[in-house]
């Protein structure tokens, strides 16, 4: 905090790769513990953090890809041309996809990109795709899946229904073309085991009725939903005994209907990247609160901007810890930011406790963690924020041949974001680009890693 200030923005790359390297070892032990013999694939959800160094991370620790927009399959695209996406790797395009989507689409498969899996959302694109004749591999994703319990209501709108998905199937029979996968996604952020295998159970069914009919389907695609430990200190979920559960209700339902086990497919976007970054802030100044109400830690920032998620998202909550003054005694306290004068910036939300943070007031400096996941790519990088709110320094650490490699990103300046504006911005500084610094490390050579927060322990039970 000396050397940069606050705010302040660390990005721990290696963290992304613990986090995947954990969750295939536990799938591996999954798979003897319940027998499976399909394989388990690892797919990396990249609208929760399209960052160059997040998603290349994820790419050399073994994941697959998921796009959700045109976008995204065009830097897929540049990715695998580079070799850096792997060829061997699946891209499955998921959401529903607009003309320019469609179109990235086959330029891709066009290009010589074999392993690209459509996941149809809508039969229209199945007739866009069906008349090229490079061949696809397509998936179908089930809409009844997505607010079976009730609980989604947003996601009601993705995917095909019972009817839909049977006449992709015939339309796709007899062609150059295979169905290859059956997507079944439930929600976010589920932690009740007995819930997330209920709800997935029908569709496990419903995959079963289609391979009998169809023998080239071969991959289930659970979904995301698998929670993480990133916004709970008492956070406690059995991965291994999740995936086991789930594994084995595979194979039974597949039993029953005389069917193989699929190789199963995970999208882990907030799990991988959630842990990976933190938000280091300075309290630069107190004020009572209202009778009854606790006091005002004003922050040199915006939460709004840094944390969209705490206005966007019902509930939404996030580590936040004191980086000093331990032996102080606490207050209860709500943050507000300072750079913005609108009444919903601050956090927690007014319906949720208080924070109890040391009474220090202006200088403390509090960490926000868990904040990799879909903070900055919903409130957007290198644009001009709600009330010209500055990106905060970034400091980025990689792996490089075995050493633990930093660079700094500076402060967005003035100059940028005025000139994003339409204003004339002669005359105003603009930062230079910070060198990257060395700093010698030994990393196992199996990439595995131990976790930025919390523990790393290898037992069967995760407990960060």
């Amino acid at each position: 905090m000396q050397r940069h200030g606050a705010p302040l923005e660390v990005v721990f790359t290696p963290q992304i790769s613990a986090q995947i390297t954990r969750m295939q070892a536990w799938a591996e032990q999954a798979r003897m513990n319940a027998v499976y013999e399909g394989h388990f694939l690892y797919a990396y959800a990249t609208k929760a953090n399209f960052a160059a160094e997040v998603v290349q991370t994820a790419l050399r620790s073994g994941a697959h890809y998921e796009t959700s927009a045109a976008a995204d399959v065009e830097i897929a695209h540049h990715l695998w041309r580079q070799g850096i996406l792997p060829s061997d790797r699946l891209i499955c395009c998921n959401g529903s996809k607009e003309p320019n989507y469609l179109s990235a689409i086959v330029d891709l498969r066009s290009d010589g990109c074999a392993n690209l899996i459509p996941v149809l959302d809508d039969l229209d694109e199945l007739a866009h795709l069906l008349p090229t004749p490079d061949a696809f591999q397509f998936g179908v994703r089930e809409r009844a899946a997505g607010n079976r319990d009730g609980m989604h209501p947003g996601n009601d709108r993705f995917g095909l229904t019972t009817w839909e998905i049977n006449r992709a199937a015939e339309q796709i029979w007899g062609t150059q073309h295979e169905l290859v996968l059956y997507h079944a996604m439930v929600g976010s952020q589920i932690e009740d085991e007995d819930h997330f295998l209920a709800t997935l159970r029908e569709s496990i069914a419903n995959y079963c009725r289609l391979r009998q009919r169809v023998p080239t389907l071969r991959y289930f695609n659970f979904g995301g939903g698998m929670p993480t430990s990133a916004y709970q200190l008492g956070f406690d979920f059995d991965y291994v005994g999740f995936l086991s559960r789930l594994m084995s209700e595979i194979h039974a339902v597949c039993a029953a209907y005389d069917v193989p086990v699929p190789d199963l497919i995970g999208e882990f976007g907030r799990y991988t990247v959630a842990t990976h970054s933190v938000y280091l802030l300075e309290i630069g100044a107190t004020k009572r609160g209202g009778p009854g109400s606790p006091d005002w830690y004003l922050v040199n920032g915006s939460m709004m901007v840094s944390l969209p998620d705490s206005v966007f998202v019902e509930g939404q909550e996030f580590i936040v810890l004191p980086l000093s003054d331990w032996d102080r005694p606490v207050r209860p306290v709500r943050l507000a930011g300072r750079r913005t004068c609108d009444s919903d910036d601050v956090y927690p939300r007014p319906h949720q406790p208080p924070l109890m943070l040391p009474d220090s007031g202006a200088g403390l400096v509090i960490a926000i963690c868990g904040v990799g996941a879909y903070q900055q790519m919903i409130s957007g990088r290198g644009g001009a924020h709600h009330c010209l709110s500055p990106e905060p320094q970034r400091v980025i650490v990689e792996v490089d041949d075995e050493e633990l490699v930093a660079r700094v990103v500076p402060q967005q300046d003035l100059a940028t974001i005025m000139r994003l504006l339409g204003y004339q911005a002669q005359g105003l500084a603009v930062p230079l680009s910070l060198p990257r610094e060395r700093v010698p490390v030994v990393l196992p050579r199996s990439g595995r890693v131990s976790a930025t927060f919390g523990s790393a322990r290898r037992n069967r039970r995760a407990r960060f």
